[in-house]
């Protein structure tokens, strides 16, 4: 926003001149005095939705409940964002390391950026997301993914591959439990068996 005004005065013999020129003076004080809190309002806006207000790198988060813990996410940058929205963003990627009831890893979800939603609980990544269940050996490979904490759930709205022991499914539509065990989708578009010595 840009604030500008041109008056051209002559003072000539003119009686009413004097009061004129105050008053422009003082609706030119008055007019500008307005604009600059609104660009300071507008910078406010702009600066609580653009600038995180933490940064930090090589970071380790952890999930838990009750003590326990589920969860831990490693990042090499977060950033956090307050206001309506509080978030953390990773955008030079992450990895999540989803923990079983004996402690073991039992999914890992890596992506090359991601955004957790604080007051929602749910995670979106994007950009080469890998989920893995490693005790199965069975891997999603997508491109957008969102983790729902509170419901344990993953699901993917673009077209997925799913690669298990013996078979490769490409599918679109995909809602699965975050252990990636039991999942289904709303389309297959194509299947392929794997040789054991093939791999």
């Amino acid at each position: 926003m840009v604030c500008k005004k041109k008056v051209f005065l002559t003072p000539g013999n003119h009686r009413l001149f004097l009061p004129v020129l105050v008053l422009f003076l003082f609706h030119y004080a008055i007019f500008f005095s307005g604009c600059g809190n609104d660009l300071q309002t507008v910078n406010d806006i702009v600066h609580e939705y653009t600038a995180p207000v933490m940064s930090a790198k090589t970071i380790e988060v952890t999930f838990s409940d009750s003590g326990k813990i589920q969860a831990k996410l490693f990042s090499p940058l977060i950033n956090r964002y307050e206001g309506e929205d509080p978030r953390m963003e990773f955008p030079q990627g992450f990895k999540v390391f989803i923990y079983d009831s004996a402690m073991r890893v039992e999914t890992t979800i890596t992506g090359a950026w991601g955004k957790r939603m604080e007051n929602i609980k749910m995670m979106e990544a994007r950009g080469n997301v890998v989920v893995r269940n490693e005790i199965k050996n069975q891997q999603l490979n997508t491109e957008h993914l969102f983790w729902d904490e509170k419901k344990a759930r993953i699901y993917s709205d673009v077209k997925s591959k799913i690669t298990t022991s013996d078979k490769v499914f490409y599918v679109e539509g995909l809602e699965s439990n975050e252990s990636f065990t039991n999942y289904t989708f709303t389309h297959l578009t194509g299947e392929m068996t794997v040789r054991k010595d093939s791999i």
